[in-house]
């Protein structure tokens, strides 16, 4: 077994998530059925799922305001065993806000307004180095500026550390950053943005983010499961049945899961499998870090629905 220490550069957000029929017209004004606040950002999701699911150790690393929001983000993080040592607190920017509207088949759409993620520092990863260095595994999302991704990644792959990169939320991804990742995870929406070509489904997506130093990527479908590609070729992940109602935080559950598990040594379908089912569990109840799963909960899912031969 791999070391089961955890890093997570990333984003720390305070979600306020409207929950509506549908998303308004220009112009037009709609009542929410409902309006919630919880931790989140994919940063600190991921972070709070890697302890839930048995990370002996989970180190973040990012920027909160110095505010109630800030405040309410450290403190869930905190209470869920997250070592906060390498989160800073003191920007003026104001701690980041997402804003998720859920429609009522589980579906979101979201508004980021990054906020103090974006003032992220060279010395914030610096800082860090020695704890990348010596983890299992990096976890890495679009969320903080781009070069501070790259320079975390340089360290972790010096030290030995899976680089786990989740290319979320869409945007321009340098060359560089890509070839240091040992692992893509890629929802629908980003692999067709984002896939080198832009070939047009998700097994030639997957491909297609394969670079010489990548030795996985993924493509998550939602409901359909998952796309693995590898170099002996690709592989369909199959879906857990389960009703959805949230779909906030589910990518967060997957990529947590997935840093988890090959930490511990899974091959990658196993893991990949076992991220599916996390997220499949968080899909079946409100909130982004308030949905992530325990370790049992997921074994239980998986036990629910053993793999066919």
């Amino acid at each position: 077994m791999g070391s089961v220490d955890i890093v997570v550069l990333g984003s720390c957000m305070l979600d306020i998530v409207a929950r509506i029929e549908r998303l308004p017209a220009p112009g037009e004004t709609l009542f929410a059925r409902s309006l919630d606040m919880f931790a989140g950002g994919k940063g600190a999701n991921q972070a709070i799922a890697a302890r839930r699911l048995g990370a002996a150790n989970v180190t973040l690393i990012g920027r909160v305001g110095a505010d109630v929001f800030g405040e309410r983000v450290l403190a869930t993080l905190r209470e869920s065993g997250v070592d906060t040592a390498h989160v800073a607190s003191g920007s003026t920017e104001g701690t980041g806000v997402a804003i998720p509207m859920v429609f009522d088949d589980g579906g979101n759409s979201i508004i980021s307004v990054p906020r103090a993620n974006m003032r992220m520092t060279v010395d914030d990863v610096t800082a860090a180095r020695d704890t990348i260095a010596a983890a299992g595994a990096l976890l890495l999302q679009f969320e903080v500026p781009m070069e501070y991704n790259l320079a975390a990644a340089r360290a972790a792959r010096q030290g030995g550390a899976t680089v786990i990169l989740n290319t979320a939320p869409v945007a321009p991804c340098p060359g560089g950053l890509l070839a240091l990742a040992d692992v893509v995870v890629a929802n629908e929406v980003e692999a067709a943005a984002l896939a080198p070509g832009r070939p047009p489904s998700p097994a030639e997506q997957a491909l297609a983010f394969l670079s010489p130093g990548t030795r996985a990527a993924i493509v998550t479908l939602g409901e359909q499961g998952a796309t693995l590609a590898m170099r002996e070729g690709v592989t369909h992940i199959p879906p857990f049945p389960v009703r959805s109602v949230d779909t906030v935080g589910a990518g967060d559950a997957f990529c947590g899961a997935l840093a988890v598990a090959l930490c511990e040594g899974l091959g990658m379908a196993p893991a990949v499998r076992f991220a599916c089912a996390a997220g499949a569990v968080a899909v079946t109840r409100p909130g982004a870090a308030a949905s992530l799963p325990d370790r049992a909960e997921v074994e239980a899912l998986l036990a629910a629905f053993p793999q066919e031969p």
